[in-house]
């Protein structure tokens, strides 16, 4: 069913109520006609779409089959690139300079919207896909644990639904699908950004999987990834310790410096380490190497920069404190997104005109199970991202939440925040598993091949797609985005977390693992 009642949640109100057309509520576009009007162009896009959603339900189950780390996802890369020679799209690999990142593009002339997809699976996830049960999989380790199975293929979809429009109709404009490698820490979209990837793009789409559907609250912590090498000296623990100085000591010492700093930074900032090289496994030897990874996030860029700023005299100090030489080693970066009103109202006409996803009995059995792993919290923290009360009962999104929501505490970053500086951006959140999942998690993976998963894959499909064509016919809607594009950034011009002088850190070819 493709009408209904369409509702949403307001922020801490218990019951559903119609979404109304009052102060905070979605402003829909007063959209131009084109070959129909909005309603019937929007219609017949999601027809594309249904069209070919075995196929595409069939390329996530594939990817979530096979899953791959940073940079080093050649098989799912090699499914979304077949994927689009077969759709008839005119094909590149290898896109700045990282051999899994693919382009498709179809069309000619006219405005270009860029349809941004990943791939990438996260390391200790691997699971039983369908289960309700603790249940890894033999063989590799890595999961699908943040639905980039999906999000590639919903993308792809739609990217696929835009270009049949454009052919149907004999229309001007071109949709652009990027395949984006090492979205988990590797921030390919910040290094495809330096090498111009986006220059010619008017419009930039993107969505992800979560529990809830609705526009997505373009907040996010800007980041950088970093790595302190310390070298001290090696000597025998016993017989001659004033001969060592230790590798190890700076790391701790760093970490305790660092959480001390903790008090007197901003709240919405988030400091997380990890000790990837304690320097060996003998305790009888000091350790003359030793290395940290931090991962530094603030609200925006400007913060970030002097947040990192003290992160690394903190390691000179450690290093300093211990007679050992400090050396940083600068892996990845993500900008914090920049919001775009126009396309946000947008993109959300287009969700209240397709109402919620539509799921069966079958569907809440199983994401109840899934919901009976989980803890109170898990679920109260579920809705309260969205600035939703909790309801209990509700084992799968029945509703679209509203424009706006949440107050932007407990977020993580993207490097689709990246090319936010740099083109009109717009993102959504589509309903793919059970409310209370955590990101990251076995039990995400356990539901990336359900048939919730492919229904929430397909609704945020014809939302993007239709968001795309209502761009191509109506120039004033891209012209308005642009417009509040330049005026955000009119006083914070864009400077590229990832330095010029950073490489995506490639792994051989072939080689399974992230480097």
């Amino acid at each position: 069913m493709r009408y209904g009642a369409v509702t949403c949640w307001a922020a801490g109100s218990p019951e559903a109520r119609p979404w109304p057309a009052a102060a905070g509520a979605i402003i829909v576009p007063a959209l131009r006609s084109g070959p129909g009007d909005v309603v019937n162009n929007s219609a017949e896009v999601w027809d594309l779409v249904e069209a070919k959603r075995e196929r595409f339900f069939a390329l996530s189950d594939q990817v979530w089959d096979t899953p791959e780390l940073n940079y080093a996802e050649w098989r799912s890369s090699a499914t979304h690139l077949a994927a689009l020679q077969a759709e008839g799209f005119r094909t590149t690999k290898g896109i700045a300079g990282m051999p899994t990142a693919v382009m498709g593009e179809a069309g000619e002339g006219g405005p270009v919207i860029a349809i941004l997809g990943e791939y990438d699976a996260l390391p200790g996830l691997s699971q039983q896909a369908g289960v309700a049960r603790h249940q890894p999989m033999p063989g590799s380790d890595n999961g699908h644990g943040c639905g980039h199975n999906l999000l590639g293929g919903g993308s792809l979809m739609a990217a696929t639904a835009v270009k049949d429009y454009l052919a149907l109709h004999g229309l001007k404009g071109r949709v652009r699908y990027y395949g984006c490698p090492a979205e988990e820490g590797g921030s390919s979209k910040g290094f495809m950004v330096r090498a111009g990837v986006f220059d010619d793009v008017d419009i930039a789409i993107c969505w992800h999987p979560a529990p809830l559907a609705g526009v997505n609250n373009p907040i996010s912590l800007a980041c950088n990834e970093v790595n302190y090498h310390f070298t001290g000296r090696a000597s025998h623990a016993a017989a001659a310790p004033h001969l060592g100085r230790s590798a190890l000591d700076a790391v701790e010492l760093m970490n305790v410096g660092v959480n001390y700093m903790r008090e007197h930074m901003p709240s919405t900032a988030r400091i997380h380490y990890a000790v990837t090289d304690a320097g060996g496994v003998a305790p009888n030897v000091v350790q003359a190497r030793a290395t940290v990874r931090y991962l530094v996030r603030a609200r925006d860029l400007p913060g970030l920069q002097g947040l990192l700023r003290r992160v690394d005299k903190i390691a000179q100090g450690a290093a300093l404190m211990t007679e050992t030489a400090m050396r940083s080693e600068f892996l990845s970066g993500d900008a914090n997104l920049v919001g775009n009103a126009p396309l946000e109202a947008l993109m959300g006409a287009q969700i209240e005109r397709i109402g919620p996803p539509v799921f069966d009995d079958q569907d809440r059995t199983f994401a109840a199970s899934i919901q009976a792993t989980l803890t109170e919290e898990d679920i109260r923290v579920s809705f309260a991202r969205f600035g939703l009360r909790p309801r209990r009962g509700v084992p799968l999104c029945d509703t679209i939440f509203p424009p706006g929501s949440g107050d932007g505490t407990l977020v993580g970053s993207t490097d689709v925040g990246t090319v936010s500086w740099v083109v009109p951006t717009v993102q959504m959140r589509g309903a793919t598993y059970a409310i209370g999942t955590p990101g990251h998690s076995w039990q995400l993976t356990a539901q990336g091949k359900a048939p919730a998963a492919h229904k929430g894959m397909e609704h945020a499909a014809k939302v993007i797609a239709a968001t795309a064509v209502e761009l191509i016919l109506d120039p004033a809607l891209i012209a308005d985005a642009r417009a509040d594009f330049r005026a955000r950034l009119a006083e914070t011009p864009f400077v590229n977390p990832i330095p010029d002088d950073v490489d995506p850190p490639l792994p051989p070819e072939g080689a399974t693992d992230a480097p």
